[in-house]
């Protein structure tokens, strides 16, 4: 008899388990309450590079002199087409999922999901009907939701979550965006392109104040914001907000995550900022809803994730977690939910494999992108490291001189004893696709001599990884 699995969640944790649990011959159920893809095909990873298609679309069209082409014209953005086109390529990538599904005669149920236990889950259909799911193992896959807070209700209108943000179909004149991480970074150029002044308000001393971002980055990604017109507020976060005839006005305090040491005398004079519109971009939170966790006797942490042990079990037997809603104690990215969901399938079979988040690498949008890989400098260091590192300029490539792309770096973190690359933070053109060569020497543990002596092709961009290691290699 078949393996039977459950899996609750279609994203990109749930599908990828889903599909590699069926082609191992399971009888699987995909249990998902709204729609197949999840946040990151939906509202999150794909919309956000489609809009940012659209954005880099504008200004290379603004640019357009710069290439010898004459008669570009006043282009200017055409919101609605733009979100028209974001929903095409969404639901284009659903059909996908949805013929693959079909083609693996996955059973998907549309419902939220309960777990009463490994062998069985009920599910709550549109109508209110309540279908019991037998099996023998339940994967977890539900993700995450955005975080809201009292100080910034959303309101659908005038203050935003990132997943409206992604529906709009104007441009606001004037855009507030409270956090400056990934999304509201991202959010930020692309609004900017689109014709909206902005303003990111940030609670840290630093833009991307994530710590797999080595702080040049950041650095280099706030001149950039600068340069194009972004202004940013760091070290202060909003104390309150209210709407009056049509704007939103946001009041500004001094950071209570920063020491009152380390906090500008400049960020602590209270502020107002008027817009016509706020995004809200300043975290997550477990997608737990109706899972009927404590019920099933399923650990949780105190902000609600579920906790797993290595190989990705719960406290019940049997079933598993895989994802975003494991939270910030492990690593929530769209491909590591993936990476997760083969490791959870293999030890449903039998295995005993624990995922591995060494080496992960991870791609921000902005302009120019971000990709990195490994250990930051600073991390590097704090694990007893003697730290060698090496620079490229992009400037100095031809392929970026020719393609008007000359803002970036390259720069690799190694272990000056051995040479062995330990981490690699990429901003520029392209750089989530140029984080891979990086990502790859990581995991063979590869050394700088390793990448130096591999012959890139000319020209092209990623003969910037291999100058970076010459350097360091000399």
């Amino acid at each position: 008899m078949a393996l039977r699995i459950t899996i609750i969640g279609a994203g990109p944790g749930g599908y990828v388990a889903a599909f590699a649990a069926a082609k191992r011959g399971a009888e699987v159920t995909l249990v998902e309450s709204k729609w197949l893809g999840g946040t990151c095909l939906n509202c999150g990873c794909i919309p956000t590079k489609t809009l940012k298609s659209s954005a880099e679309a504008l200004e290379t069209i603004h640019r357009a002199a710069e290439f010898g082409i004459a008669g570009a014209g006043e282009a200017k953005v055409d919101m609605p087409a733009v979100i028209e086109r974001k929903r095409k390529v969404s639901a284009t990538l659903r059909g996908g999922l949805e013929k693959t599904c079909q083609k693996l005669k996955i059973n998907v149920v549309m419902g939220r999901g309960q777990v009463v236990n490994a062998n069985l889950v009920k599910a709550t259909l549109a109508d209110g009907t309540v279908q019991d799911i037998e099996g023998d193992k339940v994967i977890i896959a539900t993700g995450s939701n955005v975080l809201n807070l009292p100080s910034l209700p959303v309101d659908g209108k005038h203050i935003l979550s990132s997943d409206e943000a992604l529906e709009l179909d104007h441009v606001p004149a004037r855009l507030v965006i409270v956090g400056g991480g990934v999304v509201g970074t991202e959010l930020a150029f692309i609004f900017r392109a689109f014709g909206s002044e902005v303003t990111i308000v940030e609670g840290q001393n630093r833009l991307l104040p994530i710590p797999s971002v080595d702080d040049e980055m950041s650095k280099l990604i706030q001149r950039e914001a600068k340069k194009k017109g972004i202004k940013v507020e760091l070290c202060r976060t909003v104390t309150a907000t209210r709407v009056e005839d049509g704007k939103v006005y946001a009041d500004l305090g001094p950071s209570p995550f920063l020491a009152p040491e380390l906090v500008p005398a400049s960020a602590k004079k209270p502020a107002t900022l008027e817009a016509d519109c706020l995004f809200m971009t300043i975290g997550r939170v477990a997608n737990t809803q109706g899972l009927g966790l404590a019920e099933a006797g399923i650990e949780t942490d105190k902000r609600g994730f579920i906790v797993a042990n290595d190989y990705l079990e719960t406290s019940v037997p049997g079933v598993y977690a895989i994802g975003d809603i494991l939270g910030p104690a492990r690593i929530m990215l769209a491909h590591m939910a993936s990476a997760e969901a083969l490791v959870a399938v293999n030890n449903i079979f039998g295995a005993q494999e624990k995922p591995n988040y060494d080496v992960v690498p991870s791609g921000i949008f902005s302009s120019p992108e971000i990709g990195d890989v490994g250990l930051t400098e600073a991390q590097a260091k704090a694990k007893g490291f003697d730290v060698a590192i090496s620079e490229f300029q992009f400037r100095e490539l031809g392929k970026a001189q020719a393609m008007g792309e000359l803002p970036g770096v390259f720069k690799l973190v190694a272990d000056k004893a051995t040479g062995k690359l330990l981490g690699a933070h990429f901003a520029g053109a392209h750089a989530t696709d140029l984080i891979s060569e990086a990502t790859l020497a990581i995991q063979l543990g590869a050394t700088v001599a390793d990448i130096a002596n591999t012959i890139h092709a000319h020209p092209t961009l990623a003969e910037g990884v291999m100058e970076a290691a010459a350097n360091m290699a000399e």
